[in-house]
């Protein structure tokens, strides 16, 4: 078995790490500079991880899975996705992206982690209590996980055609044209020193140092790590309400 991921702030490299410890294999992340090829052919069982974006898959994971695509063929799945609240079909929403290969799907789960965007005022970021609830629920979830995995019980959360209209109606049928708008919108206020963090952390390679400014290539994947990590509290992403505390549990 194998797990890859993807992981903006922290959340979903927690549930990909835990759960291959627990099943006794390895977990990398797909912005790693590894030979994927040889991993992918070499493993029957695939586990993909990701953070949900309004039902929808983050563009990074879009992009490895469809290089990587024809590689899947015939192999076994298993899907996480970690959400805030609710993601409809958030992870059967993964296999639309394999419409022209063979697989399986043996296990689908959606966990809820903390929330990261932290500019977002109608949730505001939870306290550390709070996040320490969010993960004895994770971890206990992923106990369960395993036992049902090592048991060959099948489960497929978001498969059902009601995850899948909720997933579409109450999120994805707008969420696409909010997410090509906001991928060359990443905001760069007067706070902004030329540290040059957000060009070293933005696993999509989006951001440069250019004519003493910050320039932007257009291919934010909206991950708000670059938002949650910039010292000055200088970069906005899809939300641009100003930056007052970051998501920095995993720092």
């Amino acid at each position: 078995m194998l797990t890859l991921y993807f992981s903006g702030t922290g959340n979903t490299r927690y549930i990909a790490t835990n759960f291959a410890k627990k099943m006794n294999h390895e977990a990398y992340s797909i912005e790693e500079d590894l030979d994927f090829v040889s991993l992918i052919t070499s493993h029957e069982t695939i586990a993909f991880c990701y953070p949900i974006y309004t039902s929808d898959v983050p563009y990074i994971m879009k992009r490895f899975v469809n290089t990587h695509r024809h590689l899947l063929q015939n192999k076994s799945l298993i899907i996480f996705c970690t959400q805030l609240f609710f993601s409809g079909d958030g992870a059967r929403v993964f296999t639309d992206l394999l419409k022209d290969i063979t697989y399986s799907v043996i296990y689908a789960e959606h966990i809820n982690m903390p929330n990261n965007i932290c500019n977002f005022r109608i949730l505001p970021l939870a306290k550390e209590k709070r996040i320490g609830r969010y993960l004895n629920h994770a971890e206990s979830k992923l106990i369960k996980i395993c036992e049902n995995i090592e048991q060959s019980i099948i489960i497929l959360r978001g498969f059902n055609p009601v995850s899948k209209w909720l997933g579409w109606f109450t999120q994805r049928a707008y969420f696409p044209k909010i997410e090509a708008k906001a991928m060359k919108d990443v905001r760069i206020n007067a706070q902004c020193n030329l540290c040059g963090t957000c060009t070293r952390v933005c696993p999509m390679d989006n951001l440069a140092i250019e004519n003493n400014q910050i320039s932007q290539s257009g291919a934010c994947t909206l991950c708000y790590r670059c938002v949650n990590l910039c010292p000055q509290k200088a970069i906005t992403v899809l939300i641009h309400s100003k930056v007052k505390k970051q998501y920095r549990y995993w720092v």
